[in-house]
């Protein structure tokens, strides 16, 4: 039999259940592995399990479980939510966006490893395997849920209702990886109008975080149907950070500098796309992140890969919940506030020819054409 899991979040990897599922699951059949998350792949590194778990897709954890599906007889799904109707409801979002989930057996194993995790079989093909689940891992299984909960969005023609379930007081709030509020209730609704958020219920705005949301002076709308909305610490300290280097294809700097151009070496730029991190350095020797939390998340991730990284900041930090790493003989430049999104651009356009990545003949002449270019307003900057 061959069985796939989709893994979620960091959780359920940092507590070593996910480590003990897989190993439980080989009695069963050939299992493979991938993890659906940013930081949930952070953690696969510091547990040492890349040879396991898949970290090198980026797709959603619906995308996951179809893709499986072409290939599975058993897909399971792997989550810990901050309780278990979280993730429950994590799980009905999932479930709904996919275009049938009865094609293969679908089960979802929620917080293995406490006293009210669950095992959901979420169609009549999985009652068979859920139950042997539910004897192994100990767990309430409960029954095949009736309905799919979707996104619970309310259209209103050009304004559209988005309820936010499983939300903390003073949580931060997320919508597609940028913090846009505060919460101050339990009770969380995001409202647009055309496509722009003009108001948070139950939440404290974050109007510089609106303002990136939607590309500053570019307009972006959103979907409030589609959008990643998330809310909490992105992980909790329940974890080491793993010192030597992973061993994924692009992670060695020896081997990378035959990947570059000549003995140039590559430079990459991760501008508010934290969560694309594993993607936009494949074959890079250094990053230049743009935005605090960014230089935060995405140096934290490429200390795992040995790849240092440039940052660009201008003191509008959110405080994520995660221990930070920066990998050595990075620098992080500290520049006036409000700057370091105008910065991002220019780097991009004057020294990257308005491309992701560019090659240099050294990081030192990268990090001085950055530091001529933000002289005028640099405060001070922070070597490691």
């Amino acid at each position: 039999m061959e069985i796939g899991v989709v893994i979620h979040g960091p959780d359920v990897v940092d507590s070593g259940m996910a480590k003990k599922v897989l190993d439980i699951l080989k009695a069963y059949g050939n299992t493979s592995a991938m993890m659906a998350g940013t930081i949930g792949k952070t953690a696969v590194l510091d547990a040492h399990l890349e040879d396991v778990i898949d970290i090198r897709k980026s797709l959603k954890p619906s995308r996951c479980i179809e893709e499986f599906f072409l290939t599975k007889d058993i897909v399971i799904l792997l989550n810990h939510g901050k309780t278990t109707n979280n993730g429950i409801i994590f799980a009905n979002i999932v479930v709904s966006r996919m275009a049938n989930h009865t094609i293969k057996p679908l089960i979802h194993i929620e917080r293995p490893g406490l006293p009210d995790g669950k095992i959901i079989p979420w169609n009549q093909k999985s009652l068979d395997f859920a139950l042997k689940m539910e004897k192994v891992l100990e767990l309430e299984m409960t029954d095949v849920p009736e309905l799919i909960t979707p996104i619970s969005v309310e259209e209103q023609g050009h304004r559209i209702v988005r309820n936010v379930y499983g939300v903390n007081t003073r949580e931060k709030i997320m919508v597609n990886g940028i913090i846009v509020g505060f919460a101050q209730s339990e009770d969380i609704q995001i409202i647009t109008e055309n496509g722009f958020i003009t108001q948070i219920k139950g939440a404290r705005v974050k109007e510089h975080g609106l303002e990136k949301l939607h590309g500053y002076s570019q307009r972006i709308p959103i979907d409030l149907n589609t959008c990643w909305v998330k809310s909490g610490p992105l992980r909790g300290n329940n974890f080491s950070v793993r010192k030597n280097a992973a061993k994924l294809k692009y992670t060695s700097n020896e081997e990378k500098s035959s990947q570059g151009s000549g003995d140039k070496i590559k430079a990459v730029i991760i501008d508010h796309e934290a969560e694309r991190s594993f993607e936009l350095v494949e074959g890079a020797q250094l990053a230049v992140t743009i935005g605090d939390d960014t230089t935060d998340i995405a140096g934290d991730i490429l200390y795992r890969l040995r790849i240092p990284i440039i940052g660009i900041t201008d003191g509008d930090i959110d405080g994520f919940s995660h221990m930070k790493q920066i990998y050595p003989g990075s620098t992080v430049l500290r520049l006036q506030s409000g700057s370091d999104d105008i910065i991002g651009k220019e780097i991009r356009r004057q020294i990257f020819d308005g491309n992701d990545y560019a090659f240099f003949d050294s990081t030192n002449i990268l990090r001085n054409k950055i530091f001529t270019l933000v002289n005028n307003i640099l405060i001070f900057s922070t070597d490691y």
